[in-house]
């Protein structure tokens, strides 16, 4: 009688389990379709010009105005093909002595501290987006070594003097090749559906499973 008990309390316990996986994985397909859909508005918007004031995900924006090269960032990244290197994140200060900070793209390891001299004065369009979290896993910034691993207002301030947006903006031009311009795109891996199936596929099979023992018991 107790143990068939415990193989009711286990065979509830696990449908709950994958049922809720299931559904979990339904929250993020929505998360993912709208963040798709929000990328490809950025991408067809007409570029803005930027103020500080902007705070709107994949939004196109202008600037004009002057590179600080001297407080550059060295954000470690792995480029699309999984290798790994550098965003260069540089502070830029606008016509309207605005900061922010602009992501110019991905460089190899060995690239650090030898990048090629462009003009300081410059007109440049990008697309804003929210820096990127720092999670459990993610080690400390090496200020002193100029190694970043995510991008937080203290260290930044410490770093620079100069306080900046939330908001960075990804460089936007097919003609520079060092560092070379991340390419925001709406080809995001979305498996969330197959995942959900295979959860809720999971639980209706465990129940078939216990109500067929149940019956040839």
């Amino acid at each position: 009688m107790k143990k068939l008990f415990l193989f009711k309390v286990f065979v509830f316990l696990f449908i709950t389990l994958f049922c809720a996986l299931g559904t979990w994985q339904l929250y993020r397909l929505q998360w993912k379709q709208d963040l798709i859909n929000d990328i490809k508005k950025g991408l067809e918007s007409v570029p803005i010009l930027y103020t500080s004031d902007l705070n709107k995900n994949y939004q196109r924006v202008k600037l004009s105005g002057e590179y600080i090269f001297k407080k550059q960032i060295y954000l470690y990244s792995l480029n699309q093909k999984g290798a790994p290197g550098y965003d260069v994140i540089t502070p830029f200060q606008t016509t309207n002595k605005e900061n922010v900070l602009i992501n110019r793209g991905w460089i190899q390891k060995d690239k650090k501290n030898n990048l090629p001299m462009i003009s300081t004065l410059t007109d440049i369009t990008g697309m804003l987006r929210m820096a990127n979290r720092r999670n459990i896993f993610t080690p400390e910034n090496d200020i002193k070594e100029n190694v970043w691993f995510y991008l937080n207002s203290e260290d930044i301030e410490k770093s620079t003097g100069m306080q900046f947006s939330k908001y960075i903006v990804y460089l936007e031009d097919k003609n520079i090749k060092i560092p070379q311009p991340k390419k925001i795109t709406i080809d995001l891996p979305n498996n969330h559906l197959k995942y959900a199936i295979t959860w809720y596929s999971i639980s209706i099979s465990i129940l078939f499973y216990y109500l067929y023992f149940r019956r040839n018991k």
